[in-house]
């Protein structure tokens, strides 16, 4: 244990074993520095590569620089909101050695802007529009957490985007929670309403060896093909064999019958426990 921090909103546990930096909040862990990128790159290049040219992005959540590391490889790119509530986070990613050596700096390019709000009052304020919105967001293991997994927070999101613009949500593993992985694909499948044109949803998955396997959902007003999808910017992880690959389920992750996550009933928070309860 190299820090330990209790904010006004979550505790901060940072460690370090050899090559190996791991950030913890609550005691749940939100990367290992060795493989994030397989997590950064899997969340947000699939969004990036389905916009053309992409020039504004939000990110809620990310404090930790990573994905905005990600995002600045793009040099279409002329602005980056990154919306974290904690600043205590942001602050670290912006002055620890461990943070500055993996994130590359990049909460200090001044083409990121960091706000340190709510993601969903952030929204609910917002009068920005967005080419690519990412959602980089703690697993929805509470009832406050599940509302940035509901129908409301994502319809939201759609409001704040551009007409061709897409948007990516990490949503919790399909193999260890997969009730509550497939309710987050589905609620955001239904956050339009049924009075507007439905999105184009594509969920997805990648293995990290520190959290197992893991889900995503990609979402855009614009069809979506994956096997239109390319990597052309630097990686550590992404080929465009992967990314392809990572839009594939097995029969034992496949698709579930679940309710959509709402405000006033947020199953998704329930799906998560009982998911994860299986395997303590």
């Amino acid at each position: 244990v190299i820090l330990t921090e209790q904010t006004r909103y979550q505790r901060i546990v940072l460690t370090r074993w050899r090559d190996d930096v791991r950030l913890y909040l609550n005691g749940h862990i939100q990367f290992s520095s060795v493989d994030e990128a397989r997590y950064h790159e899997s969340l947000v290049l699939p969004a990036m590569a389905a916009v053309p040219r992409p020039r504004t992005v939000l990110l809620l959540g990310g404090g930790d620089g990573m994905a905005a590391r990600e995002v600045l490889k793009y040099d279409s790119v002329e602005t980056i909101t990154l919306v974290d509530i904690d600043p205590a986070v942001t602050e670290l990613a912006s002055t620890r050695d461990e943070l500055l050596t993996m994130n590359g700096g990049s909460l200090q390019s001044p083409r990121v802007t960091v706000v340190n709000q709510d993601a969903m009052s952030f929204m609910e304020e917002d009068r920005g529009f967005y080419d690519v919105i990412l959602a980089d967001l703690p697993d929805p293991s509470t009832d406050a957490l599940a509302k940035l997994y509901s129908d409301a927070f994502y319809a939201l999101a759609l409001r704040r985007l551009t007409e061709r613009g897409a948007i990516a949500t990490q949503a919790t593993s399909p193999f260890y929670a997969p009730d509550a992985y497939w309710c987050a694909v589905e609620t955001l499948a239904a956050a339009p309403g049924p009075e507007q044109p439905p999105l184009n949803v594509l969920p997805y998955h990648v293995h990290v060896p520190s959290f197992g396997e893991w889900g995503f959902a990609l979402a855009s007003r614009s069809p979506l093909a994956p096997e239109e999808l390319s990597v052309d910017v630097p990686t550590r992880f992404l080929t465009d064999e992967a990314l392809a690959a990572m839009f594939a389920f097995g029969k034992d992750l496949d698709r579930r019958s679940v309710q959509v996550n709402r405000l006033e009933q947020p199953v998704i928070a329930r799906y998560y426990a009982r998911g994860w309860r299986t395997f303590e």
